[in-house]
Order: C-alpha cells, then sequence, then structure tokens
C-alpha cells in the first residue's frame, strides 16, 4: 500500500503526476499477442515494462476485465501482481453501494486484490463511501466532476445556492482526510479545475480526459497542482494504443515519457 507521503516522495523523484490507464480491449490489442496464452497480461506486461519508468500509478479498468469473464479477472489479478511496488494501483471500479454490499466491494479491491485504492460512485451518501475508508493505508476516489456530456444531467444543477458537484465534493472532504480520500476531476473542465483547487487545497485529484478526451497537461497542472503535485493525469488510449504493430510497447513507452516531459516542468 502506498500512503500519500510515498506517492508525494514518488511524483517528486519522477518528476511526474502521469497514470496509465490500462484499458484493456481485447479488440483492440496486436494481433500478434492472440497467440499467447493470455493475451491481455501478454500486453499489460509489455506495457507496463515501457512506460513504469514515467508513471507514478497504473488504473486498472475493471470493465475491460469483468467482461471476460473468470478469464479477465485472471489477467487482472496478474496485471496487479506485475505491477512494480512503488507504483501506485487504482481499481477504476466505480462502486456505489450501500451497507454489507459495500463492505464486499472494498474487500475485493482492497483484500482479495490488493490495490491501493479504487473509484466510487457517492450518489447513496455516506454509506457508500464510508466502508471504503475503513482500511488503514488505502484510498477512495470518489466521482467529483466528470467531464462526460451527461454531466450536465446532475452534476452542473442547481442545489441550494451551488452546484450540486460543489456540494458534493464539499460534503465528501468532510467524510475522510487528504490522505485516504481522492476526487476525479474531468480535465476537459478547464474552467472549474482551479475553483475545485481552491475548494479542495489538499487532497489529491485523478483527472481523466487528456489525451484523446481533448485534455492538455498544461491546463491541468496549472489550475490543479498543489505544492505536493496533489494531481493524477490519467492517459489510457493515447499511450497504450500509441502503436498497433510489433513495437507497440516501444511506441507506448515513447508517448508515455512525452507526458512525463510536459509535467517535469511544472515539477
Amino acid at each position: 500500500m502506498m500512503n500519500r507521503a510515498q506517492l508525494v516522495s514518488a511524483i517528486r523523484a519522477k518528476k511526474s503526476v502521469l497514470c496509465v490507464g490500462l484499458d484493456t480491449d481485447l479488440e483492440k490489442i496486436p494481433k500478434h499477442l492472440y497467440a499467447e496464452e493470455d493475451p491481455v497480461f501478454a500486453f499489460n506486461k509489455a506495457i507496463i515494462d515501457a512506460t513504469k519508468d514515467y508513471t507514478v500509478a497504473y488504473k486498472i479498468n475493471t470493465a475491460f476485465y469483468e467482461s471476460q469473464g473468470v478469464k479477465g479477472w485472471i489477467s487482472m489479478g496478474k496485471t496487479l501482481d506485475y505491477i512494480p511496488k512503488d507504483i501506485f494501483t487504482i481499481a477504476d471500479a466505480k462502486r456505489g453501494d450501500i451497507g454489507n454490499t459495500a463492505d464486499q466491494y472494498a474487500k475485493t479491491f482492497f483484500s482479495t486484490y490488493p490495490f491501493d485504492s479504487v473509484t466510487v460512485a457517492p450518489y447513496m451518501g455516506a454509506d457508500s463511501v464510508k466502508p471504503f475508508l475503513q482500511y488503514d493505508g488505502n484510498w477512495a476516489i470518489v466521482l467529483g466532476l466528470t467531464s462526460n456530456p451527461g454531466s450536465g444531467d446532475f452534476q452542473l444543477q442547481q442545489c441550494g445556492g451551488e452546484l450540486l458537484y460543489e456540494k458534493v465534493l464539499q460534503t465528501v472532504a468532510g467524510w475522510g482526510n487528504p490522505g485516504n480520500l481522492m476526487f476525479v476531476i474531468g480535465a476537459t473542465r478547464k474552467e472549474q479545475l482551479r475553483d475545485i483547487r481552491n475548494m479542495l487545497p489538499e487532497h489529491f485529484f485523478l483527472v481523466p480526459g487528456v489525451g484523446a478526451q481533448g485534455g492538455d497537461v498544461p491546463t491541468v497542472c496549472e489550475n490543479a497542482m498543489n505544492k505536493d503535485g496533489g494531481i493524477l493525469i490519467n492517459v489510457s488510449r493515447a499511450i497504450i494504443f500509441a502503436g498497433n504493430d510489433a513495437d507497440f510497447a516501444k511506441r507506448a513507452g515513447e508517448a508515455a515519457a512525452e507526458y512525463q516531459e510536459q509535467m517535469a516542468a511544472y515539477l
């Protein structure tokens, strides 16, 4: 498990806030890997080898593994085991239930599969988040402001004189602390990044939306960084699918190095 001090230390040592998203779609990986016993793990292993010097976190989007049934869960477990222990791990599972169910989800991603963190949806309130805060050393990464078009349906609606996402952020922040709570803040919401950082000066933000979704590193760093770095910028497709031939891993490493170089200017 990586605590906040260890994460901050990794950010400073690598001059990087890069998080590589392992959204490994079996239909998009190079076809020559199909000959491997476990094509998904073979792909992930090569990506990790090529990018580990430039990244401080890996985010495994569990949907791409769950959809493969038992084989996918096995691939996910092998991938998690292969990630170096000094790199932060995220289960992007977006769980959001309550009671015994939330307890079992927390057990799944903090015990059975020993991730450092898991993404959580807060719609059902404290009951859906607090079970993930009971594990010493682990993190809940709570959905705050997302970048999808449908975010306007609820998150950007007025709620008692403030926007709903602002109420969510301020309320959830009181359930934990900057050492066990992060928030998902979409990178394409450029105008809100600075306001959210002012609202939550100490918390880490997991920032998706850079790369294929249109966000950019300078805007995120200039508006959302704090003294500890304070952000993990996730890039998935733009790195892992930078190439689709025999040199796919080399191309991924080059893409990761380019992102790290951009980030280093701010660290």
